[in-house]
Order: structure tokens, then C-alpha cells, then sequence
């Protein structure tokens, strides 16, 4: 199935565009991540990489484990450069519950099951970035999370084993990615007016 391989190195060229200029904007100061959001998605990524892995899903995982190594990288930078040191009450409880729920994923013994619920950490992990953005919206990139969502399309149209263990993360990483969008762009109009 060329045209899968073909889908996967595309997704992971995007992978790439949207990752290189991300971080060299938090070289610059520009974009500020959440330490805890970059933690819990580059733990969770790379387990669902795995999960995925374990399920066939073939070459639609290969972005999905580039995109694991570059977020845990990402969450790294946001330690070393003290991005964002606004750190709430509701971050800490996002980021604990997200921590002491993910060795849930290795007791379930089945992909679908991990999936599930590292997928739904990884949407906890959404909660203190979602709150930062809200309130700095500047603070992220709209093109990245644009590129994210396209490359998760890719991703899907990559998997050479579609199941519910191999769509549901890139699906709901879609999604997540679209919500984001909306969300950056009307704070950012709401601050222009």
C-alpha cells in the first residue's frame, strides 16, 4: 500500500513544519508551552504510539512516534526555559490526575483500553494550556495547531489497520486541534476590540 507510506511521510513532513517553527519561537520568547501539558502529551503520545504499534497500525504510526520524540523534547524546553510559569491550582490538578492515571493504561492488557484512556489524559493535558491560551492568546500558534490538524487526517488516511485502538487518537486530536483554533482566534479578536 504505497499511497499509505506515501500519507505517513507527508504527515510527518508536517509534523516537522509545524514542531521546527513552534520551537524556534520558544527560543525566541515568542511561544510560551505548558510544562505540564507537554509532559502529559509526550508521555501519552508515545504510549499510544506503542498501542498503535501493537494494533498494526502500520505506517499511520510512524508520525505519531516522531511526534511522540519531539513533544517529550518540547516539554524539556518548557522545563529549561521556565516558558510558562503561571502555574494554577486547576493546572496542578490537571497534571496530577493525569500523572496518577496513566499506569491505568499498562493494567489493561488491551490496546483499545490504553488507547482510551491515555487519549483521555492526553485531553486533560489540553486543560492548562487551554487556560493559558485563553487567557494569553498570543501565546500560541494558530499555524501549529492548523498543521496538527492536517496531519492527523493524514494519519488516518495513513493506518493500515483501522480500529477504534488505531483512529481514536488522531480523531480526537483533530478535533481538539479545531477547538484550539476556534478558541486562539476569537480571544485574540475579542483582545483586538
Amino acid at each position: 500500500m504505497f499511497y499509505k507510506e506515501t500519507f505517513s511521510l507527508i504527515a510527518i513532513a508536517i509534523t516537522l513544519a509545524a514542531f521546527i517553527p513552534y520551537i524556534r519561537e520558544i527560543f525566541r520568547g515568542t511561544i510560551r508551552p505548558h510544562i505540564f501539558s507537554w509532559v502529559i502529551w509526550g508521555v501519552t503520545t508515545l504510549l499510544i504510539f506503542l498501542a498503535q504499534l501493537e494494533d498494526n497500525g502500520g505506517a499511520g504510526t510512524w508520525p505519531i512516534g516522531v511526534s511522540a520524540s519531539i513533544t517529550i523534547f518540547i516539554a524539556y524546553l518548557a522545563y529549561v526555559k521556565r516558558a510558562d510559569v503561571t502555574i494554577t491550582r486547576a493546572d496542578w490538578l490537571f497534571f496530577i490526575v493525569a500523572l496518577l492515571s496513566l499506569p491505568l493504561w499498562y493494567w489493561t492488557a488491551d490496546p483499545l483500553w490504553a488507547v482510551i484512556l491515555l487519549t483521555a489524559i492526553d485531553v486533560a493535558g489540553f486543560g492548562p494550556t487551554v487556560r493559558k491560551a485563553y487567557q494569553f492568546p498570543y501565546s500560541e500558534s494558530l499555524l501549529f495547531f492548523g498543521l496538527f490538524m492536517l496531519r492527523n487526517v493524514l494519519v488516518m488516511l495513513a493506518l493500515e489497520n483501522l480500529t477504534l485502538t488505531t483512529l481514536l487518537f488522531p480523531a480526537v486530536m483533530l478535533i481538539l486541534c479545531i477547538l484550539m483554533m476556534a478558541m486562539i482566534a476569537y480571544r485574540r479578536r475579542v483582545l483586538l476590540a
